[in-house]
Parts: C-alpha cells; structure tokens; sequence
C-alpha cells in the first residue's frame, strides 16, 4: 500500500512539473514573440521604404552616438537588450524592412513605454535604422554575424 502511494506521488510530482515547464515555455515563447509583434503592425507603405543612408558607412556610426544617447539605457550596451528594453540583435528586428524599424522609432510603442522619436529629424533616425541593422542577428551557434 505504502510503495502505491509513493508511486502514485512520485507520477503526480513529475506530471505537475512537466505541465509547469511547458507553461513556463509557452509563456516565455509568447512574450517574445509579443515584444517583436510590433514591427508587423508596421504599415505596408513604412515596410516598403527603404533606408536612405543604407551605403552610406558614416550612417552607421553616428547611428551608435545616437543609440548611446537616446537608445542604450533601455536597450542595453550594443543593444543586446537590458531590463527595460528587448534586444535589437534578436533575429525578428535583424529580418524586419528597414522602413517597419523606421516606423517604429517614429510612432514608439507607447504601452510598451518605447518613446516616440518623431521629433529626432527623419535622417537622424535613419542613421539608427543603419546602426541597428549592422548589428545582425546572432547565427545558430550564438556568434553574431
């Protein structure tokens, strides 16, 4: 009687635990997946702009100053992401149009307290736009591009 009960114990521990990990995955899969939605809401004709400054190399470069003053301390150093703030070398923003990440710094995500930066001049964004996509995404191994 004694070995049913801990048998039985022991098959409820393990069936409780794997349903708390699968919900843990599934929680942990969706709020990834809902921090990046927004650069699908982007409108079509923001997708289909494309960078202005995308040859141009001091782009870049004053896209990192610009990211360093406004960007970093949300986002983390090289924007790999910090507390408050996602990584922007995370796969979905490395694959997004040039114009939805445009899209996004303009509008912000207000309920997600990303600020909007429409008042930052249009080639100013654009060069954050370089900046963040030079960064690339991380490959299957975890090197960065």
């Amino acid at each position: 009687m004694r070995t049913m009960r801990v048998t039985t114990l022991s098959i409820f521990m393990v069936v409780t635990f794997g349903a708390w990990c699968a919900a843990r995955g599934r929680a942990e899969t969706e709020e990834k997946e809902s921090v990046y939605a927004e650069l699908a809401k982007a409108p079509e004709k923001y997708k289909l702009k494309q960078n202005p400054l995308a040859n141009d190399r001091d782009a870049v470069a004053a896209g990192k100053v610009l990211f360093e003053e406004h960007c970093e301390d949300c986002h983390g150093a090289g924007a790999a992401g910090g507390r408050k703030a996602p990584s922007l070398r995370a796969q979905e923003v490395q694959e997004a149009a040039p114009g939805a990440i445009f899209w996004i710094l303009t509008n912000g995500v207000v309920r997600k307290k990303m600020p909007v930066w429409s008042k930052l001049p249009e080639p100013e964004r654009w060069q954050l736009v370089s900046y963040i996509k030079s960064l690339g995404a991380p490959d299957a191994a975890g090197a960065r591009k």
